[in-house]
């Protein structure tokens, strides 16, 4: 089991006498001062309270402050998700009741690190590039000329969404379930529309051969009535593209099925990590990106060998959700919410306010797309 307290059980946390495990001490959300407490096991009570014990870090008295804030905000959004799913019945989806029950092919965005016993659950728009170069670094699995690489920024973005990544799914059915029970597992999720917008930003307004053939140009002519051009070259350098607008109503079209319709850019985050099933021992965000990174790497023991750069300035904000969705009909929009509602539930994020209204927009989504 790994360390720290599972949220996603019908267990919760009791005290025994201390075992030999202090160094384990700050990687556990949810651990104990062995001096003082003991060492935790599961007993039916709820979820455990964040630690509150720092005395033995050997830290400033601001980095122990700042570590507690750390380790609350995991056990908020473990906890929100624990209770979320225990009474999944405000939750608008069919819950598979375990891991089992799902067939591989809906496992396909778990990535291991066999080395150090990890597992990532990644989430498409949600820095998946940066982490997924992180976890080919961490297991070796790419090698130029039987040598692995020094540093996760030097592996080339096309060989990093290529199969150098090592998929939990393609491991024999009973080694994925012990790995599931003791790797450390996390994942990053990010607010469901903004995550859109990312998704059109990247798939429809700039070049890009694979998603113009197979989406842009089906989406226009059933749209917009348009037969565009075969080329995405010649459609790029002529700004033909479907609107933001199509773009959602493509959406809205597609199946309310268990997300294998939908492409794992915009599909919905509990489609692709499961996690109702599935206990992840971390909780990332995109707008908390940073600082939790580097928790996250002081958890895994591996922040002296790799390091989450900053984020970039082009990144699409919440702010943007308003003026984006200007154009898109209410009743839209609500049908749009249905379908991410439990995204929103699971991790904590609220629709912007009067989202169901129509305000004037403060800038034109044209500004934004030229300055973004």
């Amino acid at each position: 089991m790994p360390s720290g307290v599972s949220l996603n059980s019908k267990h919760g946390t009791r005290l025994q006498p201390c075992s030999n495990q202090a160094e384990d001490q700050l990687s556990s959300t949810y651990g104990q001062d062995c001096s003082r407490h003991g060492t935790l096991s599961r007993e039916p009570s709820g979820p455990a309270a964040p630690n509150e014990d720092l005395e033995g870090v050997d830290a400033s008295r601001y980095e122990r402050l700042k570590l507690l804030d750390l380790q609350h905000r995991q056990y908020t959004r473990k906890k929100l998700i624990h209770d979320m799913c225990r009474h999944n019945g405000a939750l608008r989806f069919s819950e598979k009741a375990t891991f089992s029950g799902f067939p591989n092919e809906q496992l396909a965005n778990l990535i291991v690190d066999d080395q150090h016993g990890i597992i990532y659950c990644y989430v498409p728009k949600v820095a998946c590039t940066e982490w997924k170069s992180i976890m080919i670094f961490l297991s070796e699995s790419l090698k130029i000329n039987g040598t692995p690489f020094k540093n996760h920024s030097d592996i080339p973005r096309d060989l990093i969404h290529s199969n150098s990544v090592v998929y939990l799914n393609r491991s024999h059915r009973n080694l994925m379930k012990w790995k599931i029970r003791k790797y450390k597992k996390f994942l990053f999720v990010r607010n469901p529309l903004v995550r859109l917008i990312s998704a059109y930003r990247d798939k429809f307004e700039k070049k890009n051969d694979y998603f113009y053939k197979f989406l842009a140009v089906p989406i226009m002519r059933r749209y917009k009535n348009l037969f565009p051009p075969t080329s995405a070259e010649h459609a790029y350098m002529n700004g033909i593209r479907p609107s933001f607008s199509d773009f959602i109503q493509y959406i809205l079209d597609l199946p309310d099925d268990d997300g294998s319709s939908f492409e794992e850019h915009w599909r919905q985050v509990y489609h692709l990590c499961h996690p109702c099933q599935i206990e992840y021992d971390f909780i990332g965000k995109m707008e908390t990106m940073y600082e939790d990174a580097q928790y996250l790497l002081r958890i895994l023991k591996v922040d002296h060998i790799v390091h989450f750069p900053p984020g970039t300035s082009n990144r699409t904000e919440e702010s943007w959700i308003k003026t984006w969705f200007t154009s898109i009909p209410i009743e839209w929009r609500k049908k749009l919410y249905q379908i991410y509602e439990p995204d929103f539930q699971l991790f904590g994020y609220s629709l912007p306010e009067n989202f169901y209204n129509n305000p004037a927009p403060i800038r034109s989504t044209l500004d934004i797309r030229r300055n973004g």
